[in-house]
């Protein structure tokens, strides 16, 4: 089918540049623009089989190479290849949850990173952080925002950045730990934030 269009597009092309070329155009020039039209939807043509391998691919590229490094912190953007396994993983993180995420919706949370190698997934929300967590104690954020709020019960995530491990208030202008820090896996994230996403 893409095979069918891309060719019809080609035609539709080529004659739309005979009907834009005046009929006294020098015919080397003529020439020319031909070889230059060949060439773009060669280069488009191309284009359009490779990125439809590399998608079609995704999913399998993506386990194997988990298998190969074992550890990655490199974070990944959502693949459509792996929609049945994100969904379920979904499930897992958000069992509650009342159905599962749109296409859009896995396109603008979803990210993918390798460990012991497996593909993991955490799904990014307003106090949901997908980055590798900020484990110091001290923060110079919580800090300055106590100093202009001396004593807030609450210093906001804006404030402290979205990856922090610990929260925080402010006591007499200082910056206090509160509440319970997130839990760490051995990489640095969130450890309840990720769930393995399945082959199958």
């Amino acid at each position: 089918m893409v095979a069918r269009y891309l060719h019809a597009d080609r035609r539709a092309f080529v004659r739309s540049c005979r009907r834009e070329v005046p009929s006294d155009f020098p015919e080397g020039q003529m020439t020319a623009i031909r070889f230059s039209t060949i060439g773009l939807f060669a280069a488009t043509l191309l284009s359009a089989f490779a990125f439809i391998a590399v998608d079609s691919a995704a999913a399998e590229d993506l386990y194997k190479l988990c298998r190969q490094l074992k550890n990655d912190d490199t974070i990944r953007p959502y693949s459509h290849e792996l929609h049945d396994g994100t969904v379920k993983a979904f499930k897992k993180l958000f069992p509650d949850a009342n159905g599962t995420l749109s296409e859009s919706e896995l396109q603008a949370e979803a990210n993918y990173r390798c460990m012991n190698g497996k593909v993991l997934v955490c799904f990014v929300g307003a106090n949901l952080p997908c980055a590798k967590m900020n484990a110091s104690r001290d923060n110079p954020g919580a800090d300055a925002f106590c100093k202009a709020n001396p004593n807030n019960e609450v210093v906001p995530a804006a404030a402290t950045g979205h990856d922090a491990v610990y929260a925080y208030k402010c006591r007499n202008g200082k910056a206090v730990i509160t509440g319970n820090p997130w839990k760490l896996d051995k990489r640095g994230f969130g450890k309840t934030l990720w769930a393995e996403v399945p082959e199958h």
